[in-house]
């Protein structure tokens, strides 16, 4: 399988490709919410009484058209989905709810990361609701979300990078010191998709040998982890050091 390159940071990416793998993890997700039953507990203000005739994908490429989304923007839907179903355990993405929860996040992101944004009515009009209906959906996303709308620089890098992992069809091309390129293919595809807002733990896998064997591969394991964790540290350290120096600069290229 052909394997397409992607820019080191989230906002040197092209955005098709955002939302290409965007689209294809959400499409993941809706797969397997919609096996769960549909109860009346359940149901909120995003739900729908069928499936819309727009698929998902045209959904976004609409959006991004007629809004001129932000790149940052479409990374924060992610967070938000966590964020919410973090506060509302019953909240699921499915394909009655993610139309309506989509247009509502960007309206909502656009206005807590972006300088300029559309009005309301415009945002329903892209998204195919009422401007009536989108101002009740908005109040009740804030509701669910506590408000919590802000992502920093190193929050969306960190999204940025799960999302490609999560695709088999591309690859980051990462930054080293001497500021060449490298390209390190990633082979944790098949990872669960989980939230990135707090780190990841590294679990150990048993051991099937015994003996003195069994006390080598252990150390051997062990020593992987550490250096493991090391490495993440000083990922997350690089990261946090680039965005720093973004905010230093007279302009931002990660948010309009």
């Amino acid at each position: 399988m052909e394997t397409t390159l992607v820019p080191h940071w989230f906002y040197a990416a092209d955005i098709s490709n955002i939302i290409h793998m965007l689209a294809d993890m959400l499409g993941r997700l809706i797969s397997h919410n919609d096996l769960i039953p549909l109860t009346p507990s359940t149901l909120t203000h995003f739900h729908s009484r069928a499936p819309p005739n727009i698929t998902l994908p045209d959904y976004l490429r609409r959006i991004v058209k007629y809004t001129s989304v932000e790149k940052a923007c479409l990374l924060t839907l992610l967070i938000y989905i966590d964020r919410v179903c973090e506060r509302q355990p019953h909240f699921t993405i499915s394909s009655l709810t993610v139309h309506r929860f989509l247009i509502t996040a960007i309206t909502v992101s656009a206005k807590a990361l972006c300088d300029s944004y559309c009005t309301n009515s415009h945002y329903a009009k892209v998204g195919g609701i009422s401007l009536r209906e989108l101002n009740s959906l908005e109040l009740e996303f804030l509701r669910l979300i506590d408000w919590r709308l802000a992502a920093t620089g190193p929050v969306l890098q960190q999204y940025y990078v799960n999302l490609i992992k999560q695709h088999p069809s591309y690859t980051r091309m990462v930054e080293t010191e001497n500021e060449t390129n490298t390209i390190i293919a990633d082979n944790s595809n098949d990872a669960k998709p989980e939230s990135v807002e707090s780190k990841p733990t590294l679990k150990r896998r048993r051991s099937s040998t015994s003996g003195d064997e069994a006390d080598s591969n252990s150390s051997q394991d062990e020593e992987k982890e550490e250096n493991a964790v090391e490495e993440t540290d000083e990922d997350d350290l690089a990261t946090d050091k680039h965005f720093q120096q973004l905010l230093e600069q007279d302009s931002i290229p990660y948010i309009a």
